[in-house]
């Protein structure tokens, strides 16, 4: 029964972390197709996103499973509810990553407006963070969670950039307005895909140390 048990949680996990490859495809492929100007790369992107949908039910399904019939306990029981709030996380970055695909669409019926620069950069790092989100709950390893959290500031700080840049190209030209506010839209869902993977890190946390850290809550217990 217990070795059982144990082959469900791998299951799990491979689960988690083929939808967080998908994740991590649709991104690159919408980016590709950014970057490119090429709306035909978009359409691969839809049975990838069918897909996640797919997963998700499946993930949940398993879950349900796993604490109506195995009524786990301690580390295993906080493993399968945190796996229930990623499976959510990811099931929105597939939605988030669709946002930008579409988005992308409209943008390339456009005259290109600047260099995409730090549109990419801040997708390679969200890349990245929703990678080794996985990789830290497989591994429960709280350290690499911390590392994703400081990354999120990172991307922060690349959208805040970004918008003050494209805020200049509409004041300066009325015409430029719809596109660089279709470009604020692309980095937004990037930035929001970065702040799931940022749920997912505090929920390994959570895991391996028992300790919640959203909100700042770490913070605001050392100052009381």
């Amino acid at each position: 029964m217990e070795r059982h048990f144990d082959e469900e949680l791998e299951q799990l996990k491979a689960k988690l972390l083929k939808m967080a490859s998908l994740v991590e495809s649709i991104i690159a492929k919408s980016m590709e197709s950014l970057e490119e100007r090429n709306p035909e790369l978009t359409e691969k992107i839809w049975d990838e996103e069918d897909s996640i949908n797919m997963l998700e039910i499946d993930i949940d399904e398993l879950c349900h499973k796993l604490l109506a019939l195995r009524q786990p306990m301690a580390i295993d029981l906080r493993f399968i509810t945190s796996a229930m709030k990623i499976n959510n996380d990811l099931e929105r970055m597939g939605d988030l990553a669709v946002n930008i695909v579409g988005r992308t669409k409209i943008i390339l019926q456009y005259p290109q407006l600047k260099p995409l620069n730090n549109i990419p950069q801040m997708a390679i790092l969200a890349q990245e963070m929703v990678k080794e989100s996985l990789n830290a709950l497989v591994n429960r390893d709280s350290k690499i969670a911390r590392e994703i959290c400081k990354k999120d500031n990172k991307v922060d700080d690349i959208n805040d950039e970004l918008f003050r840049e494209l805020l200049t190209y509409m004041m300066q030209n009325p015409k430029n307005i719809e596109a660089a506010l279709d470009l604020i839209l692309v980095a937004r869902n990037i930035e929001r895909i970065a702040d799931h993977a940022t749920n997912i890190a505090e929920d390994v946390i959570y895991l391996v140390e028992g300790k919640t850290i959203k909100h700042h809550i770490e913070e605001r217990k050392g100052i009381e």
